[in-house]
Order: C-alpha cells, then sequence, then structure tokens
C-alpha cells in the first residue's frame, strides 16, 4: 500500500515538474535562439563561458544546499521530528545567504584575472563583472526552491524558477532588439529577470507560507553543523559534475576560440534537453525516497526505481532518436546551417546523456539514503576522467573531442553510481521487462533510420511523422512481448487523473497483455 501511495506522488509530482520544465526549457531555448540570432557567433562564445562561471559560482555559494535541504526536511519529517526540519530551513537561509554574497564578490573582483590569466580574452572581464550582480539572487532562488521542495510544494518551483525567470529574459531581448542595444545589453536582460524572480519569489514566501515565520522555542543554530556535514559532500558532487558539464566549454575557451565555443554551445544546449523527464521525477522522488529511507522500507525503494527508471526511459526515448539519429537536420532547423558542423557533437553528446537515463535516478536514490560522500569520490573519478581527455583529445578534435570526454565521463560516473547502488541494496532496474523494452527500441531504431536513409530525403518537417511511427510501432511491440507490469497501469491510471485524460481502451489493451 506504502509503495502504491508513494509511486502515485511520484507519478503525479513528476507529471507537474515535467510540465514545468518543459515551458521552462521551452522559453528558455527561445532566449537561447534570440541571443545565438542577434549578436555574433564570438559574442555568443563569451556569453557562454560567463554563465558556465556563473552557474559554477552560484553551486559553490550553496554549498550543497540545492539537494542536501529537501533530503534532511523529508528525512525528519519521516522521522516525526519536526522541530528540526524548521531548523534545516532558517540555518540553510543563513548559510547560503552569507556565502552567495562573498562569492559574488570574489567573482567581481577575480574578473581580470580568470579574463586574462585563464581565458586570454579581456573581453571577457565585463560579461563577468555584469553577471556577479546576479549570483546572490539565483543562489537565493535555489534555496528557497529547495525547502519548498522538502515539503513537498513543487509548484513553486514551476511558477518561479521554470516559467517566471524563463519568460522574464526573452521579454527583456525582445525590448534589447527593439532599441538595437548591444552585447552588454544582453547580459544585463539577463541579470534583471533573475533579479525580479528572487524578489517576486521572496515575497511569496513571506506572505504565503508559515516557513519562515519564527517560533521562538526552535534554535536552528545546532542545525547548520549538521547541515553542512551532510551538505558539503554534495557540494563537492555537485562542483565535480559541473566540471564535467562544463570543462568542455571552458577549455574549448582555453585551447580554441570563441567561434568553436559557439558552435559547441550549438549543441550543448539540445543534448542536456534528454534527461528532461529524470530531471522532473528526481524532483520529487528524492524526498519522497528519503521518507522511506527513514522508515527503513527498502522493498518499496526497489519496486519504486524500477518501475519509475522503465517509465522514464520510454519518455525519453523519443528525443532520443531525433537527435541522435539526425543531429544536422535539428541543428540546421533550430540555429541556422553554420550550426551543422556540431553533429557529430551533437550525436555522442545525446548517448553519454542517454545512458545517464537508462540508468535511472540512481544518484537521486543514493542522496536519499545518506550517501553524500560516494557520491562525491565518485564524481570525482568522472572529473578528472573528464579533465584529461578533453586536454587530450580538444587539440586533435575540436569539439568531437569535448563531446567524447564529457560523454564518457558521464556515462562512467552513472555506471559506477548505480553498480554501489546494488552492492549497498540491490537496488536496479533490470528486469526482464525493462530488458525487453531496451531491445526492442534498438531494433526498431535500426530498421526506421535504415529505411528513412535509404527512400527518403528527411527533412526537418518529416521528423515528426517519423516520431510517430516509430512510438506507434514502440508501443505495439511492447505488448506483443508484454513488457508491461501492474504498476504501469497505476501509472498510466494516474498519468491519466492529473492530465484529464480518459482512454478505457488503452487501458483495456494493456490489462490484457499483462
Amino acid at each position: 500500500m506504502i509503495m502504491s501511495v508513494s509511486l502515485k506522488k511520484v507519478a503525479k509530482g513528476t507529471i507537474i515538474v515535467f510540465i514545468g520544465l518543459i515551458v521552462g526549457m521551452l522559453l528558455a531555448f527561445i532566449g537561447r535562439v534570440i541571443v545565438i540570432r542577434y549578436i555574433t557567433q564570438s559574442e555568443y562564445g563569451t556569453f557562454c563561458i560567463a554563465l558556465a562561471l556563473l552557474n559554477i559560482f552560484v553551486i559553490i555559494s550553496t554549498l550543497g544546499l540545492q539537494e542536501g535541504v529537501p533530503r534532511q526536511i523529508a528525512y525528519f519529517r519521516g522521522k516525526n521530528k519536526g522541530r528540526k526540519d524548521y531548523g534545516v530551513v532558517i540555518s540553510s537561509l543563513q548559510i547560503a545567504l552569507v556565502t552567495a554574497v562573498l562569492f559574488s564578490s570574489l567573482l567581481f573582483f577575480a574578473s581580470d584575472f580568470i579574463s586574462i590569466k585563464f581565458f586570454h580574452n579581456p573581453e571577457l572581464s565585463l560579461p563577468l563583472k555584469i553577471f556577479s550582480a546576479a549570483l546572490p539572487f539565483l543562489a537565493l532562488i535555489n534555496i528557497l526552491t529547495a525547502i519548498f521542495r522538502g515539503y513537498g510544494k513543487i509548484d513553486v518551483k514551476v511558477y518561479f524558477q521554470d516559467i517566471l525567470r524563463n519568460a522574464l529574459f526573452p521579454l527583456f531581448l525582445v525590448v534589447v532588439i527593439l532599441l538595437g542595444l548591444s552585447f552588454f545589453a544582453v547580459l544585463y536582460a539577463h541579470v534583471v529577470s533573475i533579479v525580479i524572480t528572487c524578489i517576486v519569489f521572496a515575497i511569496y514566501t513571506m506572505k504565503k507560507t508559515p516557513l519562515l515565520k519564527a517560533e521562538k522555542d526552535i534554535d536552528p543554530d545546532p542545525m547548520r553543523k549538521d547541515l553542512l556535514f551532510f551538505s558539503l559532500p554534495l557540494l563537492v558532487a555537485f562542483m565535480l559534475n559541473l566540471i564535467m558539464i562544463w570543462t568542455d566549454t571552458l577549455m574549448l575557451g582555453y585551447f580554441k576560440t570563441s567561434d568553436i565555443v559557439g558552435l559547441y554551445n550549438g549543441a550543448l544546449p539540445l543534448a542536456r534537453l534528454i534527461p528532461i523527464a529524470l530531471a522532473s521525477m528526481v524532483f520529487i522522488y528524492t524526498p519522497i525516497i528519503a521518507q522511506l529511507y527513514s522508515q527503513n522500507l527498502i522493498e518499496e525503494i526497489k519496486r519504486n526505481y524500477t518501475v519509475l527508471t522503465k517509465w522514464i526511459f520510454v519518455s525519453t526515448l523519443p528525443l532520443f532518436l531525433i537527435f541522435f539519429l539526425f543531429p544536422e537536420i535539428v541543428l540546421d532547423f533550430f540555429f541556422g546551417p553554420q550550426y551543422v558542423q556540431a553533429d557529430i557533437a551533437l550525436r555522442i553528446l545525446t548517448f553519454g546523456f542517454f545512458i545517464h537515463t537508462l540508468l535511472g535516478p540512481n544518484a537521486a536514490t543514493l542522496i536519499a539514503m545518506g550517501r553524500t560522500r560516494l557520491l562525491m569520490w565518485t564524481s570525482l573519478a568522472g572529473a578528472v576522467l573528464n579533465v584529461v581527455l578533453n586536454i587530450s583529445l580538444i587539440p586533435l578534435m575540436d569539439i568531437s573531442g569535448a563531446a567524447i570526454a564529457s560523454g564518457s565521463a558521464l556515462a562512467l560516473v552513472y555506471l559506477i553510481l548505480s553498480i554501489r547502488l546494488y552492492q549497498l541494496s540491490e537496488v536496479h532496474p533490470f528486469t526482464k521487462n525493462y530488458l525487453k523494452s531496451i531491445l526492442t527500441s534498438i531494433v526498431l531504431m535500426s530498421v526506421i533510420y535504415i529505411i528513412a536513409k535509404k527512400i527518403l530525403e528527411i527533412t526537418f518537417w518529416m521528423l515528426p511523422i517519423l516520431l510517430i511511427l516509430f512510438i506507434v510501432a514502440y508501443a505495439f511491440s511492447l505488448l506483443l512481448t508484454k513488457s508491461f507490469d501492474e504498476e504501469d497501469i497505476m501509472m498510466f491510471l494516474e498519468i491519466e487523473k492529473n492530465t484529464g485524460i480518459d482512454a478505457p481502451r488503452i487501458k483495456g489493451i494493456l490489462k490484457r497483455f499483462l
């Protein structure tokens, strides 16, 4: 019964977060396309490097609290220790505000050194100074989101982090274009969108929720040490993950020119769309699994992991199919013919991110179980491999070398995490039905690609038709191989309930093929 309730909670939360992510990423993607088409490729490369450094500094300033806070709040709530979860809330805000201001100042004053000594690009200095002003506001947005996440209030993330922030940036960009302003106005537009989002989010938090209201009998001070002890290994892990995500961009900036960086960052944002379904699920999954773990319900965790991973795989497969099989057409459509040269990089990065989703929410499960140091050491191995491969391959292979480095490191990290998760708790996704789903998809993908390439001259507008054919054939093959479980019916019913879709015929078919 508990497993059923937890699965329903994850399904409902995933739908909400997924919709928010889709809308948010679409808005962010619109902003990115506007930026690419308004400024030069060199300026876009500078923008990407500055944005990468801003994200790195934000992650450092939050000290791993973005994942530590929701886990600790959910864990203490599962143990019925309400006083401690309040201490986590207050302590996290105190820590984050102080460190964010410090790192904002550091980025501002170190901008000249970073630009000249590391990137050999003096023009990067002013963008870094401009972005440094956004750092405390962005850190506060992340911490407030983490607090609400711990209490299962996931809709606020959709409102503020996904929609409001990503909607404001393209709106301000339109003003920049209409006024014919310079490249620096694009940077200011990005900063202002973050500041306004933070202010509105903070006002909402103070007026609409009781989370931050003082309680005289609760002293949050003792929680700062415990919270930092739990979260700091996550900081190291996230920093190392950022190295894997951003090292390719930064190393290309070091070894090559801004033009090459801009070219690579046509492929990278597209590849990062691959784990969107997994990211949607993990947002609500981690606190729910933390509560199950606090009650020692390991069997429920195992079944949740298995069922949810299969659904994430099925949800991710269509997007992977488009990006992996037809990268030239996708790049040409979104960014123009000058970005088609990034087709191999897109294919490699897409495959790396797909391996991540194939293995399921291994990192989130380990965080829920409190294994933050394991995450840290595994991330270290991946980061070292990533740096070594980037240094070795970029001078020889340009953006393809950077893609190989990042894709290989990403796949290695999540493979190690899956192995260790199984060794610790016997949690894994590879049931007979899941393996049948994977093999079926490989066969169908190969057949569709060969037929399409030999018979048709593929354009972007034909991809949706090919995608629909693949989905229909894939669903039919799953029915014939009986690759569904009873929990799949439950998940379908929950999705049906939360989306308003009524599909009795599909339910009847699924039940007959169990």
